[in-house]
């Protein structure tokens, strides 16, 4: 798509240089003339969508990330893609109190002749935690909105799963530095409906004892799976985790895990 946009934009350029239209720029002029003499403009501008659409636009593959993450155009549909990922939000697997940051901001080119105040005063919350999140790949989907290219999809994959493990969200970062990597991760594989764990902490967990909360929550993460197994059956083919409190596994093998057969 962005090279059908460069050739179009080129084609744009040099009719306006030449002072005639090239063959696909006189299509979109044809059809721009045609809506703004259109009595009906909701229906003349969606005309003109679809020959726009037509002319920039693939339905056959896109990009990773649309790949991924999907994309959605009313106007045109037939170049909508399904999403291969869903992700949830994050919650933390324990009670977590919200802090107040109160800061202000002032001026430096504030003289006090006229007004001393703070240029701003605000405030923020934020807050700490360990977090659950939950995603789910559809591997199918995903090769076929790349049109098939096996090998881009698992690069596709594997990016995914270091962003998953190792990228924290931008906001904020000057003043927080939150840098956290996973603690731990776990991966299943196979044809079932996908199920969350998410009700492994319906019961907020607490560290104690000999458990810090990180312990805590994978114990209730492995509890909460073993007992979905019994009532359900095997929920999934096969699995992986890594573990940094105990040093067991590792995220490449993880990503190869992801991207095998």
């Amino acid at each position: 798509e962005v090279q059908k946009l460069d050739t179009f934009v080129n084609d744009v350029a040099e009719s306006f240089l030449r002072g005639e239209d090239k063959e696909i720029v006189a299509v979109v002029r044809s059809a721009r003339e045609k809506r703004d003499k259109a009595s009906n403009k909701k229906k003349a501008n969606a005309a003109l969508t679809r020959k726009l659409a037509e002319i920039l636009l693939v339905s056959e593959r896109t990009a990773v990330d649309i790949s991924l993450f999907g994309r959605m155009l009313a106007a045109v549909p037939a170049y909508n893609f399904e999403a291969a990922v869903q992700v949830a939000h994050a919650f933390t697997v324990h009670r977590s109190a919200v802090e107040d940051d109160y800061f202000s901001a002032v001026d430096d080119l504030n003289t006090g002749l006229e007004d001393a105040g703070a240029g701003h005063i605000g405030e923020r919350g934020y807050g700490a935690g360990v977090f659950y999140l939950y995603l789910c790949i559809n591997r199918e989907l995903l090769l076929e909105n790349l049109g098939g290219d096996r090998q881009l999809a698992d690069q596709a994959l594997t990016a995914l799963v270091n962003a998953i493990a190792k990228v924290s969200p931008t906001g904020m970062q000057n003043s927080f530095a939150s840098r956290a990597y996973a603690a731990f991760a776990l991966a299943e594989k196979g044809d079932q409906q996908p199920r969350s764990l998410a009700q492994a902490f319906l019961k907020p967990v607490t560290g104690g004892g000999e458990q810090n909360l990180v312990e805590a929550a994978v114990a209730a993460l492995a509890t909460r799976s073993e007992n979905f197994d019994k009532v359900y059956g095997a929920c999934a083919d096969s699995r992986y985790e890594f573990n940094v409190e105990t040093g067991t596994g590792s995220l490449d093998e993880l990503a190869a895990f992801v991207t095998a057969d």
